[in-house]
C-alpha cells in the first residue's frame, strides 16, 4: 500500500510558476513509478509526466514538455512536478499517483495509487 499526498497548488497569475509535491508514505518511491495528472472542470483527467523508478527518466504530455518538469527525490520519498510559464488552460486539479510501470502510469491503469489531488488556478 502507498498513500500520497499532494501540496504546493494555489492561485497564480499566468507566467508564473509553482511547485508541486507528492509525498509518499507506506512503501518507499523508489519502489514505483510516479506521475501527475490533472482533471480541469468538465474535462477528463489528462495524463502530465511520469518518472521511473530506477532511472529517474522522465516522460511528458508532449503538450507540457519545455514548461514542466518532473522530479523526485528517494531519499525523501517525495516527487515534485515545476510549472513554468503557467497558462489559464493549466488550471486543474494536480493528482500525483504511483504504479508498478511506467505504461501503467501512462495509460491510468486501475492498479494505481492516486493522492487527493491539490488545486492549481491560473488568472489571466
Amino acid at each position: 500500500q502507498v498513500q500520497l499526498v499532494e501540496s504546493g497548488g494555489a492561485l497564480v497569475e499566468a507566467g508564473g510558476s509553482l511547485r508541486l509535491s507528492c509525498a509518499a508514505s507506506g512503501r518507499t518511491v523508489s519502489e514505483y513509478t510516479m506521475g501527475w495528472f490533472r482533471q480541469a472542470p468538465g474535462k477528463e483527467r489528462e495524463f502530465v509526466a511520469a518518472i521511473t523508478l530506477n532511472t529517474g527518466v522522465p516522460y511528458y504530455a508532449s503538450v507540457l514538455k519545455g514548461r514542466f518538469t518532473i522530479s523526485r527525490d528517494n531519499a525523501k520519498n517525495t516527487m515534485y512536478l515545476q510549472m513554468n510559464s503557467l497558462k489559464p488552460e493549466d488550471t486543474a486539479a494536480y493528482y500525483c499517483t504511483a504504479g508498478t510501470t511506467l505504461n501503467s502510469v501512462r495509460t491510468s491503469d486501475k492498479s494505481l495509487y492516486w493522492g487527493q489531488g491539490t488545486q492549481v488556478t491560473v488568472s489571466s
